[in-house]
């Protein structure tokens, strides 16, 4: 750390020197610009640069199908605008992944293939990403998942449990985008500046997000499970009917509490989600005795349904102490 003093010129100008060592690291010289960003109590500085697409090559010789995968995700979250995917020889099965995998994230598209490379790049302006509405979209549709699928549990409806886990895919979706975003307000201020939500903010959004894609997780392991059972017997789903419903409004509580403007109002309804995961673990544990009566593959299945609603309240809970730090005072 450095410190620095500051001076006045002109009589109401403020002026303070910058570290020659920091300057010269960072190309800053004598008639260079500063860019200046206003952070509640802090101000971050940064060298001003053209805007640039960051770009990222990676030879993926060898890589099958999930590492592959893996590695464009990975590419993508950490910030690359520009992905360029290299080997000796793209083989089909290389493009079909690549493809796949593309169509899976927010804004990536293939712009150039040849025998040798794949070229992929982020068509969307990181300033038109909002991770508030992200947050909000992942709310709606994990929570619409879960329900769907306690639902095709106790109807067997094998078609409304198909379409759940399909579902998946739009969870995982904004969960990358929203990392993608997350990661970039970290590194650059303008980034940060450009989201229009403190950097704290944005963490808190991303550590939700992260509990409400466990959420939609577990609904596509009970929609998976649904096609598994030959039917519930009534009083059973009944029982796991009223767990889903305890466990959906913990997350429900939650959410508004990580969303609500008043500082009041976000502690109250986050203390109201930490109380509901009291009643959805004596919901739990009255269906496992309901359970007890039934044979024993179903007994495992349908124990399965009530763990994954119960995990569900508690991702609830996550973000409930997520909101909870959100709604502190500031030291």
């Amino acid at each position: 750390m450095e410190t620095r003093k500051v001076q006045v010129t002109g009589g109401s100008t403020y002026t303070v020197s910058l570290p020659k060592g920091w300057a010269t690291a960072h190309g800053v010289e004598a008639g260079g610009e500063i860019e200046f960003y206003p952070e509640e109590g802090s101000l971050l500085l940064a060298p001003r640069t053209e805007t640039e697409n960051a770009e990222g090559t990676l030879d993926v010789t060898g890589l099958n199908d999930g590492e592959l995968t893996r590695a464009v995700v990975t590419m993508y979250v950490s910030g690359f605008d520009v992905i360029t995917l290299e080997t000796a020889s793209v083989d089909a099965a290389q493009r079909r992944t690549i493809r796949e995998t593309a169509q899976g994230l927010v804004g990536l598209e293939i712009i150039e293939e040849t025998a040798e490379h794949v070229c992929l790049q982020d068509l969307l302006d990181s300033a038109e990403l909002s991770i508030h509405n992200a947050v909000t979209r992942m709310r709606l549709v994990a929570l619409t998942m879960l329900d769907d699928a306690v639902t095709a549990l106790r109807t067997g409806d094998e078609d409304l449990a198909a379409d759940v886990i399909e579902r998946d895919d739009d969870v995982d979706r904004l969960w990358y985008m929203t990392s993608r975003v997350f990661r970039g307000a970290l590194r650059h201020p303008s980034a940060a500046s450009d989201i229009g939500l403190p950097r704290e903010t944005c963490f808190d959004y991303h550590t939700s997000a992260r509990q409400l894609e466990r959420v939609a997780d577990h609904a596509t392991k009970i929609a998976d499970l649904a096609g598994a059972l030959d039917g519930v017997p009534d009083d059973a789903g009944e029982a796991l009917g009223t767990l889903h419903s305890d466990a959906a409004a913990v997350v429900e509580t939650a959410m508004d509490a990580l969303l609500s403007e008043d500082s009041d109002e976000a502690v109250e309804l986050a203390n109201e989600a930490m109380a509901g995961i009291e009643t959805v673990d004596e919901r739990a544990r009255e269906v496992d005795d309901l359970l007890r009566t039934l044979d024993p593959q179903r007994v495992k299945r349908l124990g399965l349904v009530a763990d994954s609603l119960s995990r569900s309240a508690d991702y609830g809970g996550n973000i409930a102490e997520t909101a909870l730090q959100k709604a502190a005072p500031r030291p």
